[in-house]
């Protein structure tokens, strides 16, 4: 994948990976388009970068996934990659009843709308140069943490849903590529860590995360586990019961 000369919509783009991304996909030459919630974050990276082009989105809403992809179609008609970067990580007990809201939301983020985008954005890529998909999946797509059961079925689905969809566009000379990142020092599942007082996830750092990214997708490696993360991919199911030892 040629990473520079694109023009590329990341969603979830006004903090960690999708900020990160953003930020050095920009010092290669490219046009980028970002989306977030929290339109403070977006303003500050606008007047930061004024090349960068946002837009808030709730990726949970379907009437503003539409409104999303339409802007950017009339706006950056050129559009040529997707990242579908956008993802929340949230705990489950499923020994009491669930709040269902809270999984609807983890469901909704992580699978309903990377499929969605890719949907509404396959025939703005369709038979560009350079056409691509690029799916955030997780090493826990492999290896699941039973604490974030709901987080680790939706990764998975995105590993699955991948597959497929790779499958799919290549009649539209799009290619579709999965990075599993590892444990990253983001604000993904703050909601766990910073009960306990903590000020940082504490993995791996985001910029050191996003430059292995960047070097799986130029070697057109099409499903790539990042640090920890590829060994998940590889042991799969055996390292369940190392990893969830009570």
């Amino acid at each position: 994948m040629t990473l520079t000369g694109n023009t590329i919509v990341i969603t979830g783009g006004t903090s960690g990976i999708g900020k990160e991304l953003a930020e050095k996909l920009l010092a290669r030459g490219n046009t980028l388009i970002i989306c977030g919630r929290r339109a403070e974050r977006l303003q500050e990276m606008t007047s930061k970068y004024p090349k960068l082009a946002a837009r808030a989105c709730d990726v949970t809403d379907e009437s503003q996934r539409k409104v999303f992809a339409d802007w950017v179609a009339s706006t950056h008609p050129d559009v040529n990659v997707l990242v579908n970067n956008a993802g929340i990580q949230l705990l489950a007990d499923l020994t009491t009843p669930l709040d269902v809201a809270r999984v609807r939301a983890e469901v909704e983020t992580n699978v309903v709308a990377p499929l969605h985008f890719a949907s509404l954005f396959a025939p703005l890529l369709a038979r560009k140069p350079g056409a691509a998909i690029v799916n955030l999946s997780s090493g826990l797509a492999f290896s699941p943490l039973a604490f974030m059961p709901v987080y680790c079925a939706t990764k998975a689905a995105v590993h699955s849903f991948s597959l497929s969809m790779r499958h799919q566009m290549k009649r539209l000379g799009i290619a579709v590529f999965e990075i599993a990142p590892p444990g990253v020092d983001s604000e993904l599942g703050r909601e766990r860590w910073s009960a306990t007082g903590a000020t940082s996830h504490g993995g791996m750092p985001v910029a050191q995360f996003v430059d292995a990214m960047l070097a799986a997708l130029e070697k057109d490696v099409p499903e790539a586990g990042i640090g920890d993360a590829e060994g998940m991919r590889q042991k799969r199911e055996a390292l369940f019961g190392v990893m969830n030892r009570s």
